[in-house]
Parts: structure tokens; C-alpha cells; sequence
């Protein structure tokens, strides 16, 4: 019999996701524990470079820090976190599928440790759901279903509460201070990066394509991602012709990731391929055109209002590599410019 609770929980330990993008999304099962417990503490176990997001979501009370690189076993550091964290919870949920990751609620002898069957967990977990892949297709179905009673009808898109990061006003403006930036044109967020691999990537060309049509139509672009996509930012400034690259401006490795979020809000509109700042572009409820090569919208799609995926659908995709294995990216390489800007016409009009 799994663990089970008698009386609401006023606090409640979440181990959060090593991705940027999946943390954005964990954010539905916050909502829906809101929901069901509205006086309870949330509390979010989170890697350094997650955490940030957390102060956006007002569902959360505490972003704990998970002071772990991915791969880190350090089972005796995991061990003393938990011991330091007893008393506190009452239930907890383990959002990834490792061993490691379920540690830390099971030191911290929480009564109830709920999560997917994953690495050899039974015993650390004792609320184990089994995962069937096809009745619970999308990302944001399995957060939200770890929240609901086992057996529990699927939550469908529309009975889903969809992430939404808060940016206040000052932030905002104080993170437009900090770099010098202005909103005299309006802005197109460029997101040209892809953690994943080179395969998630659609060409810088492309990109500087979509950047010189927006500029010369009285706009200023601003280039989003970490110091690795800092080349490519550079790559699509250097493309622009006419004196368009008055009007881009790399902030690639130069913002703190709360920063980003504060800027990518200022946005009129984004496009980026799919990665962590797809998500929370969309999370801002930025109209956003989302590039998809090597992956899919099937499982992780962007959650907003005003959002248009644009892909070939070619035969060899949607195939998840890394790399493309035929070598040729041809899913991203031959999908092209106007595409996109034809997609961002339709979702920013007259703006």
C-alpha cells in the first residue's frame, strides 16, 4: 500500500527538475498543489542555475539550493541535506526519475516520498506511480498527475494551469538599466541557442534573415542565451547588412539568468528554437514563433496563447539526437526564413 496523508500538509519539499525548461513546466504541479492545499508552504529543491526561476513563481515559497552538477552521485552530501531538512514536510514529490534525486526527501524521513518508478527507488519513494507513456503524453500530464489521487482521470491542456512567471515593473527596468537598453523601437527576442545539441539548432543565417526583416521595419532585436550561444549571437549581428546591427544587441552570456527573464518580458514577440528560454518566453505569455528540428511539440511543447510552432516534419524527424545522425540537419537548414516571419505577422498584427 503506498503512503497516504490524513490531513492536508502545511508544508510540502518538491525536488525540481536539472533543466531550465522542465522547471518551467514543473510549475503546473505547483498551481495544482496551490490549488489543493492553499495554506501550505511549497518549498523547491533546485540546482544553482534553476533557482532563479523560482522567485518568479509566486506558488513557491523557498527555492532550496541542490548544490549538485548533473552526474553528481555524492551520496553523503545528499544524505546530510535530508538530515538537515527533518520535521519540516509532510509529503514530498520527486519530479526526476533518478535514485539520486529521491535521496534527499528519504533522509529527510518526509512521511510521504511520491514520484515515477525510476532507478531501483522502492524503498526511498513509497508512493511509486508506474508511468504509462501513452496516456500521459506530455510533460505537464505527469507533474500534474504525481499531485492527483493514483488512477486519477488524465488532466487534459485546458484543465491544466499553465506556467506563468511574474516580472514586477522594477525588476524589469532594472534590468534594462543594467544593460543600457531602451524600448524606443519595439523588441524582437532572439533565443538562438539549444542546450541539447546542435541538432535543436536552426542556422545563424536564418536567424539574421529574420533579424534584418524585423529591423527594417522599425524594430531592434535582442539576442538571448548563455556565453556558449555568445558566438552565434555574434555570427547573427555580423550578418545584418544596412546598418541593421545598430539595432541588435548580443546579450548572450552577459545576463544573469534572472535578468533574462525580467528582459525577455519587455519583448513584443520571441523566436527561439526549442530550449529553456522557448519555455519561458512562454511562460511570460511573449507571442512566440517555437523552431523545432530534432524534437518534437508532442511532449514538451510551449504553453501560451500566442504561440506558433513552425517545423518541416520531415521523415527522419522528429529523431532526438543530439546530432544529426544523417548529417545533413536538413529538418532546420532547409526550413526557411519567411516561415517564421510569416508566423510572427500573424501573431503580433499591428502592434
Amino acid at each position: 500500500m503506498p503512503a497516504t496523508l490524513t490531513d492536508s500538509p502545511s508544508a510540502i519539499l518538491v525536488v525540481g527538475p536539472s533543466w531550465v525548461g522542465d522547471m518551467v513546466m514543473a510549475q503546473t504541479l505547483f498551481s495544482e498543489l496551490r490549488h489543493q492545499y492553499p495554506d501550505c508552504a511549497i518549498d523547491v529543491l533546485a540546482p544553482t542555475w534553476c533557482r532563479p526561476l523560482l522567485s518568479r513563481m509566486p506558488e513557491v515559497r523557498e527555492a532550496l539550493a541542490l548544490p549538485f552538477d548533473h552526474g553528481d552521485l555524492r551520496l553523503g552530501e545528499r544524505h546530510a541535506l535530508g538530515k538537515s531538512l527533518r520535521g519540516h514536510y509532510q509529503q514530498s514529490y520527486v519530479l526526476p526519475n533518478s535514485l539520486k534525486s529521491a535521496l534527499v526527501p528519504f533522509s529527510a524521513k518526509v512521511p510521504v516520498r511520491t514520484g515515477w518508478r525510476g532507478e531501483m527507488r522502492y524503498g526511498l519513494l513509497n508512493d511509486v506511480r508506474k508511468l504509462d507513456k501513452e496516456r500521459y503524453p506530455l510533460m505537464v500530464q505527469r507533474f500534474v498527475a504525481l499531485a492527483l489521487p493514483e488512477g486519477a482521470p488524465v488532466p487534459g491542456l485546458d484543465e491544466i494551469t499553465a506556467p506563468h512567471l511574474q516580472v514586477s515593473d522594477d525588476s524589469r527596468n532594472g534590468a534594462m538599466a543594467a544593460h543600457n537598453l531602451n524600448l524606443d523601437r519595439p523588441v524582437l527576442g532572439l533565443c538562438p541557442g539549444a542546450e541539447f545539441g546542435p541538432a535543436k539548432r536552426w542556422p545563424e543565417h536564418h536567424y539574421a534573415a529574420v533579424a534584418q526583416h524585423w529591423i527594417e521595419r522599425g524594430g531592434q532585436v535582442w539576442i538571448f542565451g548563455s556565453g556558449k550561444d555568445q558566438p552565434v549571437a555574434d555570427v547573427i549581428v555580423g550578418a545584418l547588412e544596412n546598418g541593421a546591427d545598430e539595432h541588435a544587441v548580443v546579450l548572450a552570456g552577459n545576463t544573469s539568468l534572472e535578468q533574462a527573464v525580467d528582459l525577455l518580458s519587455a519583448t513584443m514577440a520571441v523566436v527561439s528554437n526549442d530550449s529553456g528560454l522557448m519555455h519561458i518566453a512562454a511562460a511570460l505569455k511573449r507571442p512566440l514563433v517555437a523552431v523545432y528540428g530534432s524534437t518534437s511539440p508532442g511532449f514538451t511543447p510551449p504553453l501560451g496563447d500566442r504561440v506558433a510552432v513552425v517545423r518541416l516534419g520531415l521523415e527522419c524527424s522528429p529523431c532526438f539526437e543530439r546530432e544529426c545522425p544523417l548529417g545533413h540537419l536538413n529538418c532546420l537548414r532547409q526550413l526557411p526564413p519567411m516561415k517564421v516571419i510569416d508566423s510572427l505577422g500573424i501573431l503580433v498584427g499591428d502592434e
